[in-house]
């Protein structure tokens, strides 16, 4: 090992090993992961992320969509079995069809995203979706990655100095390694995320007492309506292939099957024509 490279290292294991020590398994699949973040910081963040949200977006005013929302949320946050998590609700006046749930319980549903959806076990499949990354604590895992890249870019960047390269060829050096830990070790972190809340939310929806098998059908529906839009290939995209996703979750219905006991009490379903789709937080209209 060249001498110049020795300071560098040693920088870069100063700055990791404190930061080493915190392996913790994520609820129902047992996966160990490196946290550096605490619960309670990233609590703080998501509760400060949400106000931040709500202030510079706008809320639904439809009553259909926010007790919807409302009414399923709550069976979710029943059986998350995480009491100091300050579970909220909203619907934001936009026409993107998606949701997220950030660290305490902070959920937010794009009013367009109930073109796809049919009923209650719909909404439930992508709220359960997206608690289950912030019971897995994602968010604070792709921290700890980041966090990781940053410092090893940094020992990178100090070695090719010691090295005596040119600027340029430690810009170039720093290029590659940035596309490296983009591609060899951030992205991957992310498909696997998105595995995992899949695995998680159908337990999660099982629980509350939607049947996992109507999630499978929700996500084969909304990957066929997606399907005419460009998509990146597995390899360079945060979530799974459509068909990888797909197998993935139909060997996770048996799973998730044996959380299930009694359908949630008071389940809707929505028209499918009427209203419901043609609301203009639905349809996605400026009028």
């Amino acid at each position: 090992m060249p001498s110049s490279l020795l300071p560098s290292l040693a920088l870069l294991l100063a700055l990791s090993g404190p930061l080493l020590t915190g392996c913790v398994s994520v609820p129902y699949t047992g996966r160990s992961q490196l946290l550096m973040v605490s619960q309670e910081q990233e609590l703080r963040l998501g509760y400060q992320a949400f106000e931040q949200i709500k202030y510079r977006s706008r809320p639904s005013r439809d009553p259909r969509l926010n007790e919807a929302v409302q009414r399923v949320g709550r069976q979710i946050a029943r059986v998350a079995e995480r009491p100091d998590f300050r579970w909220e609700f909203v619907v934001i006046d936009d026409p993107t069809a998606n949701a997220f749930c950030l660290p305490g319980g902070k959920v937010g549903v794009y009013a367009g995203l109930f073109r796809y959806l049919k009923s209650d076990a719909d909404l439930a499949t992508v709220i359960s979706h997206e608690a289950a990354h912030v019971l897995a604590r994602h968010a604070g895992e792709r921290l700890s990655q980041n966090m990781l890249a940053q410092v090893g870019g940094t020992g990178l960047g100090l070695a090719m100095a010691g090295m005596g390269a040119s600027p340029a060829a430690g810009q170039l050096a720093m290029l590659g390694y940035g596309m490296g830990t983009q591609v060899g070790l951030l992205l991957p972190y992310s498909r696997q995320q998105e595995y995992e809340a899949d695995r998680i939310g159908l337990i999660l929806m099982a629980k509350a007492g939607y049947d996992p098998a109507l999630g499978l059908d929700f996500w084969r529906r909304f990957a066929t309506a997606k399907a005419d839009k460009l998509s990146l290939p597995a390899f360079v995209s945060t979530h799974p292939g459509t068909g990888d996703r797909i197998r993935a979750l139909e060997g996770a219905v048996a799973e998730a099957r044996r959380y299930y006991t009694a359908p949630a009490a008071g389940q809707q379903t929505y028209p499918e024509v009427g209203p419901w789709h043609g609301h203009r937080n639905v349809a996605g209209s400026s009028k």
